[in-house]
């Protein structure tokens, strides 16, 4: 799912959460930044609504996350990240320098784009792949 012109107040119904304030600014906060992390959205939220609390903050992710209208990536060594982009089984590039994430389309075939060696009796729906490197920013300062 991705969120261009989509009313958070239809993702939430679609998902059987009830309409509040909360979840519409951090919904708003997610879609508008990609891949930010919980202080990031909280910041955003209190930019918004004024006075609201990290913890519900955090519980509106979670909810969210669990209903499956916002997706939650950890990339080794760094917080949570979220994004409202879902369902479609892309994957990301992390810089190594200063942290920055990007989606990455699948590359080749249908979801999911990779097969284990051995599925072990899984039936296998979907694949994660974080692609680690230095972006051009980054790369452009180590000259």
């Amino acid at each position: 799912m991705h969120t261009n012109g989509v009313d958070p107040r239809e993702w939430l119904r679609s998902a059987g959460l009830r309409v509040t304030a909360p979840r519409i600014a951090v919904l708003n906060a997610v879609a508008t930044q990609p891949h930010s992390d919980a202080d990031a959205v909280a910041a955003s939220v209190r930019d918004v609504l004024g006075s609201v609390s990290t913890q519900a903050v955090y519980d509106v992710l979670h909810a969210c996350v669990r209903a499956g209208i916002l997706r939650r990536i950890e990339p080794a060594g760094s917080a949570a990240l979220y994004e409202t982009r879902i369902g479609d089984n892309h994957h990301h590039l992390v810089c190594r320098g200063c942290g920055a994430v990007v989606d990455v389309d699948c590359a080749v075939g249908a979801a999911p784009c990779l097969e284990p060696s051995d599925d072990h009796g899984f039936v296998v729906d979907e694949a994660e792949v974080v692609f680690w490197g230095v972006c051009p920013i980054c790369r452009s300062t180590e000259r």
